[in-house]
């Protein structure tokens, strides 16, 4: 009995002593043990110096110290859990092969935590970008940004490939093959990305602004995608248009007009007098010319002017441009115009005229039934006219 106790004794000292890759369990415990310790740091540092940081931001009128801390917030706080990482595994004094992999996992998470620093100061430090808007779009340094996101990403991840000894180059060549494979398959994905790197460029519109695509869309851009742009229709529903027919089709960017049209034709009666249609021409364009409402002749081209005879009434056409190119500001300013133009043409003592159609019968039957005269035009006599409105 005394043995058999003796052999379990001797055999729960060995497992204590070899424990796990060579390295006894109260090594591992205390290894252990280093690790809590620094994530109870981790605590007290996350809690204590990160809010002294950001009360310290507060402080200053510059919001660039308050994105940065807020965006570098999670790497910093990872930093005290490598420390513990790095003590721990320096305590344990691991041997031969399996040194050589700590050493690797060492290497590996201080490249991971630097790089995570810079994608993550990428954000609030892209203000560098902004200043290229002089020379590109804000959708093209969006993109941009994402690029140095992505290049830091994979620069990163190829040098911790570098440390465990896997070769980047080989990698690199056989996702080139893979790409034309795919790229043979995906023709439209790429022309979508082209014609979008193309769309931005050119500069034809910008998030916010309201287009037409020809036969596609009309509505307000929101945002240009890598592969489709997002335009949402006045009825609120969003349409995600390939870059392609962005690039294709004719755009009409309605935001970057400079001014905004009038264009009526505005038909008065046949018995208008020659003096009342001036009267009423001059009082139209006298209320457009000074108006600072409308830009003037000088600017734009403006006519008020006797246009044609049509079939039932003379028409008088009226072409002018807004200074704003706000459609409810316009709305509004036209209004405006439409009352005074109605009080002009009163007042010249002319009315509009409405489309009719004469009818002429050359001879009746005699035994035609009489016609009914309303008794209260019968005072007015003559023939009437047959209108349809």
């Amino acid at each position: 009995m005394n043995n058999d106790l003796q052999d379990l004794w001797n055999l729960v000292a060995e497992v204590w002593h070899y424990g796990f890759l060579g390295v006894d369990v109260g090594r591992l415990l205390s290894a252990l043990g280093i690790i809590v310790a620094f994530l109870i740091i981790r605590h007290f540092f996350t809690r204590f110096v990160m809010a002294r940081l950001h009360r310290w931001a507060e402080k200053t009128e510059s919001t660039l110290d308050d994105e940065a801390i807020e965006a570098l917030a999670p790497p910093i706080r990872f930093i005290p859990l490598v420390i513990g990482i790095f003590v721990a595994v320096g305590y344990l004094d691991f041997r031969d092969g399996v040194g050589q992999v700590a050493d690797n996992v060492l290497r590996s998470l201080v490249v991971f935590t630097l790089f995570w620093c810079l994608f993550a100061a990428v954000a609030p430090f892209s203000f560098v970008f902004g200043k290229l808007e002089r020379i590109f779009t804000r959708p093209m340094v969006e993109w941009l940004v994402k690029a140095t996101k992505i290049g830091i990403a994979f620069i990163g991840g190829a040098i911790i490939l570098e440390l465990w000894g896997i070769e980047v180059g080989p990698i690199l060549a056989g996702a080139g093959l893979l790409g034309v494979a795919v790229a043979l398959g995906a023709q439209d994905l790429f022309k979508n990305l082209i014609a979008g790197i193309l769309v931005i460029a050119e500069k034809r519109f910008h998030p916010g602004d309201w287009v037409r695509v020809d036969g596609v869309v009309e509505g307000t851009v929101e945002t240009i995608g890598f592969r489709s742009t997002r335009v949402r229709r006045f009825d609120k529903a969003p349409v995600f248009v390939p870059n392609a027919k962005l690039s294709d089709n004719a755009v009409t960017n309605f935001s970057a007009m400079t001014h905004r049209r009038i264009y009526w034709m505005i038909g008065v009666e046949y018995r208008t007098t020659v003096d009342q249609l001036r009267e009423i021409r001059n009082g139209i364009e006298s209320y457009i010319i000074g108006n600072e409402d409308f830009a003037q002749p000088d600017e734009v081209s403006t006519f008020v002017r006797v246009d044609s005879f049509n079939d039932s009434s003379i028409d008088i056409m009226l072409y002018c441009f807004t200074k704003t190119t706000n459609w409810g500001e316009w709305l509004e300013i036209k209004e405006k115009l439409a009352y005074h133009i109605m009080d002009v043409v009163q007042k010249a003592g002319s009315s509009f005229a409405f489309p009719s159609q004469s009818l002429y019968v050359e001879s009746l039957p005699d035994d035609r039934p009489e016609a009914f005269v309303p008794p209260g035009e019968r005072q007015g006599g003559g023939t009437q006219d047959a209108r349809n409105e």
